[in-house]
C-alpha cells in the first residue's frame, strides 16, 4: 500500500503539496511544511494592476489585438441578421 501525505515528512511514498501555496498564490498564512518556489501572488497583482491602467486609460487594446471579418463573411452576417 502507497502512503502519501501532506507535512508528514519524508518517509512516505508520495508528498501531496497544494499548487496555490507552492507558487505562492495564498498570502493569509504558509504552512510549515509548504516549501515555496515562486511569489505568483505578487506578479498576479501587478499583471492585474497594469491591465487594469491599460483599459482605463485605453492604451489597450489597440487595432494590433484586434481581429478582422473578410468582407464576405461581415456580408454574410448582416445579410443573416437583415442588417
Amino acid at each position: 500500500m502507497l502512503v502519501f501525505g501532506i507535512g508528514a515528512g519524508p518517509d512516505l511514498d508520495g508528498q501531496l503539496l497544494i499548487v496555490h501555496d507552492i507558487l505562492g498564490l495564498f498570502q493569509a498564512f504558509q504552512p510549515k511544511f509548504v516549501k515555496q518556489y515562486a511569489n505568483l501572488a505578487e506578479t498576479m497583482r501587478q499583471a492585474f494592476r497594469e491591465y487594469t491602467d491599460d483599459v482605463k486609460s485605453k492604451a489597450f487594446p489597440q487595432k494590433e489585438h484586434e481581429y478582422e471579418m473578410p468582407e464576405e463573411e461581415e456580408r454574410k452576417l448582416r445579410q443573416l441578421f437583415n442588417l
